[in-house]
């Protein structure tokens, strides 16, 4: 399970994604097209990010773009989850069971589900030197 920062030109990444979860969200591709996440909800590790066709779903202006996951997947968090969130790295893992009956995932048997970790104090102090994350409204205009 890949449950480490990943680095991209010295560049520190909020979220990633192990190769079982990689697996299930290239078939959702496969069948939909482009998807998106989106965590709204849920307050610790076991969280439930919810995962759509990326043509149907419309950002919020307050919600924030944690960042991309493989085949330029967007993963956004609502402005509120964020505040609450901002000190952790999240990865995306898939496990047995039903998720939501709204995500993509569900009817294949299976949930997408967040595991987090905190921040080193070396990644939030690079984080913090960054640029901060794209929003809605930037994605709007």
């Amino acid at each position: 399970m890949r449950n480490r920062i990943t680095l991209m030109s010295n560049r520190i990444h909020r979220v990633g994604m192990t190769d079982a979860a990689q697996v299930v969200l290239r078939r959702l591709i496969e069948h939909h097209g482009p998807v998106l996440f989106h965590q709204s909800g849920g307050c610790c590790d076991g969280s439930s990010p919810m995962c759509f066709p990326a043509r149907e779903f419309r950002v919020g202006a307050a919600d924030v773009l944690l960042g991309q996951l493989p085949w330029h997947t967007e993963f956004w968090m609502s402005g509120d989850q964020f505040q609450l969130w901002k000190h952790t790295h999240l990865t995306v893992d898939v496990v047995p069971g039903r998720g939501s009956g709204f995500s993509l995932e569900s009817p294949e048997g299976v949930r997408f589900l967040i595991r987090s970790r905190l921040l080193t104090d070396e990644e939030a102090a690079a984080l913090a030197a960054g640029p901060p994350p794209r929003t809605g409204a930037e994605r709007l205009t």
